[in-house]
């Protein structure tokens, strides 16, 4: 038994109160300021007590594996280097972004199994809560059966519909972009503009294969997100298909229709810390400010997740609670991971202390996964009596 003593605890209606948390059998027992013997205790007075962070969608371990363009570095290796990123940033639960494309190289098919073979081995080693988030390609449709194994066989977690064959048409005439991603692929950059074109023509096979891995994601109550969405109506033709998370919609309009529709939508945090989309698109504080995102994700850079939502809250975009519903209790009820996301009785003891005494570099000063402290920055002087 653990009791986390006089922090400013998030409560579940969204107060913050001083406050004592106990942990026994990896849950929270209860949350008061009485105290009984025999139970260890941390002093945490003067932090903010908050549910760890629930991250979605998180590429960034691709860096791990690949940190330059054709540089390899073993998956087990890249894998636990980017488990000590999370912890260290608050995140419990990381759902993986893998990409299922008809690309080869770091995101084709090979790299896919790979990378499942490992977290099938490696994850008994790992200190998150480790999913799979699945970004088929919908355009990769020979790799639909491998899709549909993997989701009968227990093996994907979140899976998403992806379609970035458009935006690599547009890139072809750009001889830097198309260089990078031939050099993703492994391919020449002659080679690579023939599959794009070959992959074009499978046009007419898209929806069909679209409409059989959501139907049988539904059976197997796997959540699915639709990714980039263009138009209110590219959105709902996904939710007539049970896709019930709308991922980086691009633009207010496909946000709200989604919000309209009861569908949470996916914004990155880094587009939060930036000030605007890096591409261009629908800004994540413009959309928080307007009651249009529900849920934010690391996306491409860990440290966002845990920052974001004290941005938004500084900039008056939203009070903090509700920020950080975005990052914890949002994304927990729309994976269907009812036993997380918020600090209260019963709930899985996955915790987060953090220093904001300087609102502008908060600290994780510790993260709790089920009830174990598996990172603290400076643990010694923390016990008490």
């Amino acid at each position: 038994m653990l009791s986390l003593v006089g922090g400013r605890v998030l409560l579940e209606d969204g107060t913050i109160g001083e406050t004592d948390i106990h942990i026994e059998g990896g849950l929270i027992s209860g949350i008061d300021d009485t105290r009984s013997n025999g139970k260890s205790a941390w002093n945490v007075r003067g932090y903010l007590v908050l549910p760890a962070v629930i991250d979605l969608h998180g590429d960034a371990f691709e860096r791990q594996i690949m940190p330059r363009p054709g540089v390899h570095f073993p998956l087990d290796l890249a894998l636990q280097e980017t488990d000590s990123q999370m912890i260290s940033n608050g995140i419990s639960t990381a759902f993986y972004g893998i990409t299922y494309s008809w690309e080869p190289g770091l995101r084709g098919r090979d790299t896919a199994v790979e990378l499942l073979d490992a977290l099938d081995t490696i994850r008994p080693h790992l200190v998150c809560d480790t999913r799979v988030h699945l970004r088929w390609e919908t355009y990769n449709t020979p790799g639909a059966d491998d899709v549909a194994e993997w989701i009968e066989t227990g093996r994907i977690d979140l899976l998403a519909f992806n379609d970035h064959l458009d935006m690599i048409q547009n890139a072809l005439t750009n001889p830097q972009k198309l260089a990078k991603y031939a050099s993703r692929s492994g391919l020449s950059t002659d080679a690579f503009i023939q599959l794009v074109g070959d992959v074009a023509a499978r046009k007419n096979e898209v929806d069909a294969h679209t409409a059989r891995l959501a139907k049988i994601a539904e059976r197997y109550d796997i959540p699915c997100a639709s990714h980039d969405d263009e138009s209110p109506e590219m959105r709902g033709q996904y939710h007539k298909l049970g896709v019930s998370i709308c991922e980086f919609p691009v633009n207010a309009e496909t946000a709200r229709f989604s919000i309209a529709n009861g569908d949470p939508v996916i914004m990155g945090a880094p587009n939060v810390l930036r000030g605007g989309s890096h591409c261009n698109r629908l800004c994540a504080a413009t959309a928080a400010r307007e009651g249009l995102c529900s849920i934010l994700t690391s996306d491409y850079y860990y440290p966002a997740l845990l920052r974001a939502p004290f941005k938004l809250a500084a900039d008056g975009v939203t009070d903090f609670a509700t920020a950080w519903h975005m990052v914890s209790k949002n994304p927990a009820h729309a994976a269907g991971l009812e036993d997380r996301g918020t600090l209260s009785k019963g709930q899985r003891a996955d915790i987060v202390v953090i220093d904001d005494s300087n609102p502008n570099c908060v600290r994780v000063i510790a993260t709790f996964v089920a009830g174990k402290p598996v990172y603290m920055f400076d643990a010694g002087y923390r016990m008490c009596a």
